[in-house]
């Protein structure tokens, strides 16, 4: 790994740390939870004394298991076949008639009290289950196996989804708040692990002229943009329960949001910052009114129906969403703020870009020729870079104004190994106990209050999505709507 040296780690390389992945069977734990894991065992981060035990309603051996996951674990990272051996050594498998089956939990934690021969002992458990067994699973994990106090911690990562509304967030959120503590509790939303996300505090609060330009002022507008070139694939039955807006908007865009406009936190880094930062995070949120569906447009890729995965042939569900939304606060006043996501695009891409207003001088000195807006895109996926759209003198003769960009291409620029993928970095965050890139309930609560009456109101009307052609840019229609509710300028080479 690269030479960045993380001063905890050397206290708990002695620990010993047992990793329980529930769902080890599926596709999130073979393509991403062990991955991950593999990341952080051959960069020596976690404990030398660490088992992972795989638990699933699937019958299947030891070797079954590790069969499974070895080609996910292969050329992922250039680890060495001796490497990829040597944790899978480590991984075990153990069925169960259910997730709340509370005979298995009683012999997975007597494996663990046999494999924890000294203290500090510590227990995480990676919940890569549906929703709809969380509570039997917590009920059972509580009752068999949680460490005791003083031997450890005992720390729980859940996946999304967060619940369909406001409602069945309040209902998951009692469920788990009943068997663990909030800082127990790892909420865990893959976009916060990204590299670029990650890197907001640093670009907005450690250059002075950021603070100077990030407000109403200067900025024009916010676009944030989520595109995938692929569609539904074989989870139309989950998707089409959820749609777009609950998949994308609500978590990952609107956390995103909140870090690139929130206020600087009193502390940004080390092991307490998680309560400063979202407790920032959340005055944004606070400050975003319900939408409705003047603030809208939807769109469903064609053929979308088509898929052998989606059970209603009629089924009206967008897979294509742009928006707008205010903030209400001093620094964003009347700054509209544009999210726009979709599958079955041309191309795969999400970003976010700040479109600053027109340089006032620029706009009648140049004897009428053009003079393009700023902009700073910051691209989160793929190939992550930051970059300045920035107008500069056209060579020769004339002084005609051109835009260029003053660009950091984190491929080019920094290691490679230097750049974790987001669950890596975000297991690790687990393990060292921080909780800033990851969501607190009263965060899920108030983005919830903004978007459930929305939700309500498009399932309550049945209207129909506009049809768009998959490859496309999306609904023709979107451009218009984000033009003329954002004021925004289009670029000669850009397209939302």
């Amino acid at each position: 790994m690269c030479d960045e040296v993380i001063e905890e780690e050397k206290t708990w390389r002695e620990d010993y740390l047992t990793i329980l992945v529930l769902g080890a069977s599926g596709d999130l734990a073979q393509k991403k939870t062990y991955p991950s894991l593999i990341n952080l065992y051959a960069w020596k981060l976690l404990p030398k004394n660490v088992q992972i035990i795989g638990l699933a309603r699937s019958e299947m051996t030891n070797e079954e298991l590790r069969d499974r996951l070895k080609p996910h674990l292969e050329d992922k990272n250039g680890h060495s076949k001796e490497t990829i051996d040597d944790f899978l050594n480590l991984c075990t498998y153990q069925s169960a008639p259910s997730y709340g089956d509370k005979e298995t939990f009683k012999s997975i934690a007597k494996n663990m009290e046999e494999f924890e021969t000294r203290t500090p002992a510590n227990r995480l458990f990676y919940f890569a289950i549906p929703p709809s067994v969380f509570s039997e699973t917590a009920l059972a994990i509580k009752e068999t196996c949680m460490q005791e106090k003083g031997k450890g911690w005992s720390r729980l990562i859940v996946e999304k989804p967060f619940g369909k509304d406001l409602q069945t967030f309040e209902e998951l959120n009692e469920t788990l708040s009943e068997h663990f503590s909030e800082e127990d509790l790892y909420r865990i939303d893959h976009y916060l692990g990204k590299e670029l996300v990650q890197n907001l505090l640093i670009l907005r609060f450690s250059n002075v002229w950021f603070e100077r330009v990030w407000n109403t002022d200067s900025i024009q507008c916010v676009i944030l943009t989520f595109k995938e070139s692929i569609g539904i694939e074989g989870r139309g039955g989950y998707f089409d329960e959820y749609g777009i807006i609950r998949d994308i908007f609500q978590n990952h865009l609107l956390q995103v949001l909140a870090l690139l406009a929130m206020e600087p936190p009193t502390m940004a880094d080390g092991p307490d910052a998680g309560t400063f930062i979202r407790d920032a995070k959340v005055k944004v949120l606070r400050s975003i009114k319900p939408l409705t569906m003047d603030d809208v447009i939807l769109g469903q890729y064609e053929g979308y129906a088509d898929n052998s995965t989606i059970k209603n042939k009629d089924s009206k569900t967008a897979t294509f969403a742009a928006l707008r939304l205010f903030i209400n606060t001093p620094r964003w006043h009347n700054v509209p703020i544009i999210m726009k996501a979709g599958k079955a695009l041309n191309e795969g891409k999400a970003e976010m870009r700040i479109q600053f207003k027109d340089a006032p001088a620029g706009q009648f000195i140049f004897q009428g020729q053009a003079c393009p807006r700023n902009e700073l895109v910051m691209r989160m996926q793929p190939k992550e870079a930051i970059y300045m759209k920035t107008n500069v003198k056209s060579p020769g003769f004339t002084s005609t104004p051109i835009q260029s960009e003053l660009e950091v291409n984190y491929d080019s620029r920094f290691e490679a190994n230097c750049n974790p993928d987001a669950y890596t970095r975000l297991i690790l965050d687990v393990i060292r106990g921080r909780h800033s890139a990851f969501v607190r309930d009263d965060e899920l609560r108030y983005a919830w209050e903004i978007f459930t009456p929305l939700l309500h109101e498009i399932e309550k009307s049945g209207v129909s999505p506009i049809v768009y052609k998959q490859g496309s840019r999306g609904p023709p229609e979107a451009d218009d709507f984000i033009e003329k509710k954002a004021g925004y300028i289009r670029n000669k080479d850009y397209k939302f």
